[in-house]
């Protein structure tokens, strides 16, 4: 691994940003499998792919690390918090979200002040993904909380 002086403060935000995926990862996942215990098939399957694709931002912030000359290293994992229904777990989802939204527009903001276009642009791609993922949470929100009829 070749040595590039990388902005101590944007690997900061990448090794938070892995801790953070990792979590996400650990969370969807968890969650998928006890919603599919609940017999919602569906749910588990939406639950599942959204693991897969925290797993793919995951990647993608190792391979910036490594592409920087850091070693990756996730500090520590959050603990999984669970609810007793669908709608309690997807509260909890899109509360995760918001927190990855916001460790996202803080480091575009970082890259923006230093100059930093690449760090700028890898985080800004990340950033426009996980506000995907909280409007995704809200609408799956709002379906569970229309009346069937």
């Amino acid at each position: 691994m070749s040595a590039v002086r990388a902005d101590q403060r944007i690997l900061g935000y990448l090794g938070r940003a892995l801790s953070l995926e990792l979590s996400a990862v650990q969370m969807y996942s968890t969650q998928a499998r006890l919603v599919a215990t609940w017999g919602l098939d569906e749910p588990a399957r939406r639950l599942r792919d959204e693991a897969h694709e925290e797993m793919q931002h995951a990647e993608r912030i190792i391979a910036r690390m490594l592409a920087l000359g850091a070693a990756p290293g996730a500090s520590q994992l959050r603990p999984v918090r669970l609810g007793a229904d669908l709608p309690a777990l997807l509260q909890e989802d899109h509360a995760f979200e918001t927190e990855l939204v916001a460790l996202y527009t803080a480091a575009v903001g970082h890259g923006a002040r230093i100059g930093s276009h690449d760090d700028r642009v890898f985080f800004q791609a990340l950033l426009e993904e996980e506000q995907a993922h909280a409007r995704e949470l809200v609408q799956w929100m709002d379906e569970l909380d229309r009346p069937t009829g």
